[in-house]
């Protein structure tokens, strides 16, 4: 009788349990529901700006523009070192993509040689996946449009156009300015400006040599960037209207040097080896730094084949080596004003004679002269560089007074003009003995003559002739060269702003007296004449051993092999009366100064001051008529016929 109870007892359980269970769900659904529609209404109300802006993102990307490099002038504005268009093919490494099998595919629209292809490889496999690496620069427009045609077909490839750095005067000014060159990975840096992204970008260029490289940061400017639209995995599908960031360019950077001059001044030398700087010995201001021979730098910013540089590195007259800076070399005849301004300073009389017979005896050598002078003052001592003169004068002195003398001229030290790698040279004196000769740090009193005739241990460079020189004219500044006018329009420091020498000025104008005979009777009378009215130019000879030969004995002038002849000098000033610019020539093995030097001086010195409007004015200025009796106020009553 109780079955059905039993039964009706168990089913209301089970549906209790089933209510309890289905309510719990249910309640689960609504809320899982709810909240899922509260996101929704979350993401499309209040989060639809930035999930937009991120989907953006994703669809949209920024490619990094290399700034246009700083424009380098010269003083009057010419145009020493610019950028021009320069079409190119990049490639970026794929996903799944073979890099040779694509150089390859490429190299039947642009000529490729096997080295280029090697060179290519190894560039993808250093970059970063995704990164563009330049194939080939400076293609034609045939070649850009064939690629741009079969962009499709071609992965990873584009074809574009950026800037490449152009000198348009090639060589002329290459040692100064230098050059620019791909980024190394040795380059690149973990922080500071060679941290930065631009760095990866194939055609981005830093600074390798002279200018280039010491103001690179201010010539660099700033990246832009270009917006494009791109796939899922990163690549670009095409440029994005809008929204590019334009890049800012480098500063502009106005040197001292002038074009004309400088062009000229590497003309002059035509095959032979040397160097010419030119001053402005009232401002400091570099007119001319030449070093011959020189090189194209455009070669080096497309990049030079191992024969080339080869080439270029083995050539003995080493283009590449800049020898207005780095390369010293004894100065020869040309000391011998410093010489005689420590003379002059130290009391010794200059009208003092002392007889020259065309040698010299000191203690069991013989030493020669060029000359035979007969007795001989300062002033025709410096004239016909009388080394027999200088012999005793200097024995007189000792290295310390002159080496004293030489340092304030400015030799043996280098000067703040922008270009690394600057050699100072040596001026020697007892204590350099002491320092460097531990087994024989005495000064022998045999050593003196040689540095009295600018010999023995004795180097210089030809910016550091060219200062003394310019400090000789000026007497009374210790000029320092300048060669950077400004940079981004601001101007940089003025070489006239210089201490004094205090030196006594009757002291330098006798030897400036003495210089200015040099070219009307003296060693340079036949090559050092300008041909400028009444204003010339005043100087003084050099000739150089570039080896030590026994008693004086062995090559001399242009006689035998090249590199055993004597390197020819000469420094100077003009006008005479009123020096406006200071010059010093260095011809390396040239033999005889005046035969080699001078006349190189006097033709880039007769341009100077042509090109200079004072002086040009008082060239051009016609004689003064003849004053006639009548006019003299005489009366009318000339004398006896």
């Amino acid at each position: 009788m109780n079955e059905p109870s039993i039964i009706l007892s168990d089913v209301n359980a089970r549906q209790s349990v089933f209510h309890r269970r289905a309510f719990l769900l249910g309640g689960g659904i609504t809320l899982g529901v709810s909240a899922l529609a509260g996101r929704l209404a979350y993401l499309q109300l209040v989060g639809n700006a930035r999930y937009a802006k991120l989907a953006t993102s994703n669809q949209f990307n920024f490619r990094l523009l290399p700034p246009p490099r700083g424009l380098i002038t010269d003083r009057n504005g010419a145009i020493l070192a610019t950028n021009r268009p320069n079409f190119r093919l990049l490639y970026a490494r794929q996903k799944d993509q073979d890099p040779a099998d694509m150089v390859a595919t490429l190299a039947a629209y642009v000529p490729m040689d096997d080295l280029r292809r090697q060179r290519v490889l190894r560039d993808l496999g250093n970059a970063p996946r995704n990164t563009p690496v330049a194939i080939v620069e400076d293609i034609t427009w045939e070649q850009f449009s064939a690629v741009n045609i079969r962009a499709t077909e071609l992965p990873g490839v584009t074809a574009d156009m950026g800037e490449v750095r152009v000198y348009p005067h090639g060589g002329a000014f290459a040692h100064v300015i230098g050059y620019v060159a791909k980024v190394n990975q040795e380059d690149i840096t973990e922080t500071g400006p060679n941290a930065e992204p631009i760095m990866l970008h194939p055609g981005f260029r830093i600074g390798r040599q002279g200018l280039e490289k010491s103001l690179d940061l201010e010539l660099r400017g700033r990246p832009g960037a270009q917006k494009v639209e791109v796939d899922a995995l990163g690549r670009q599908v095409r440029l994005a209207p809008g929204g590019d960031i334009p890049a800012t360019p480098g500063k502009e950077v106005q040197l001292s040097l002038d074009m004309d001059l400088q062009v000229r001044g590497l003309e002059l030398f035509g095959e032979e080896s040397g160097a010419a700087v030119l001053m402005d010995c009232r401002s400091g201001d570099l007119l001319a730094l030449v070093s011959a021979p020189s090189f194209d730098a455009n070669r080096f910013v497309r990049g030079l084949s191992t024969a080339e540089y080869k080439a270029l590195a083995t050539y003995d007259h080493k283009p590449l080596f800049n020898k207005a800076l780095t390369a010293t070399y004894p100065p020869g005849s040309t000391f011998k004003t410093l010489v005689a301004v420590a003379a002059l300073e130290h009391g010794i009389d200059p009208e003092m004679t002392i007889r020259c017979p065309g040698y010299w005896y000191f203690g069991r050598r013989r030493w020669r002269c060029d000359g035979v002078h007969g007795p001989t003052n300062m002033h025709d001592a410096i004239a016909s560089s009388c080394d027999t003169y200088f012999y005793t004068i200097s024995l007189q002195l000792g290295p310390d007074k002159i080496a004293d003398v030489a340092r304030r001229f400015g030799l043996g030290q280098a000067y703040d003009i922008g270009i690394p790698g600057q050699k100072k040279g040596l001026v020697p004196d007892t204590e350099y003995k002491r320092r460097n000769f531990p087994r024989d740090p005495r000064w022998h009193i045999g050593e003196t003559p040689s540095l009295g005739i600018g010999q023995g241990y004795t180097l210089v460079n030809a910016l550091q002739q060219c200062v003394s020189a310019a400090r000789m004219a000026n007497g009374r500044k210790a000029l320092t060269p300048r060669l950077i006018r400004a940079i981004g329009g601001v101007p940089q420091t003025d070489g006239a702003a210089a201490p004094d020498m205090d030196f006594d000025p009757a002291h330098l104008a006798l030897v400036r007296e003495a210089m200015g005979s040099v070219t009307t009777r003296g060693t340079a009378a036949r090559t050092g004449q300008i041909g400028l009215g009444d204003i010339r130019m005043s100087g003084k000879t050099g000739t150089a051993q570039g080896y030590n030969y026994n008693g004086g004995r062995g090559i001399h002038g242009t006689n035998g092999p090249w590199h055993l002849r004597d390197h020819a000098w000469f420094v100077g000033f003009a006008p005479h009366d009123t020096p406006r610019y200071a010059i010093a020539v260095l011809v390396e093995h040239g033999g005889f100064g005046a035969q080699a030097a001078a006349p190189r001086a006097r033709d880039l010195m007769r341009l100077a001051l042509l090109k200079d409007p004072e002086l040009r004015s008082r060239i051009e200025r016609p004689p003064a008529p003849p004053v006639s009796v009548a006019d003299s106020g005489a009366g009318g009553q000339g004398g006896p016929a």
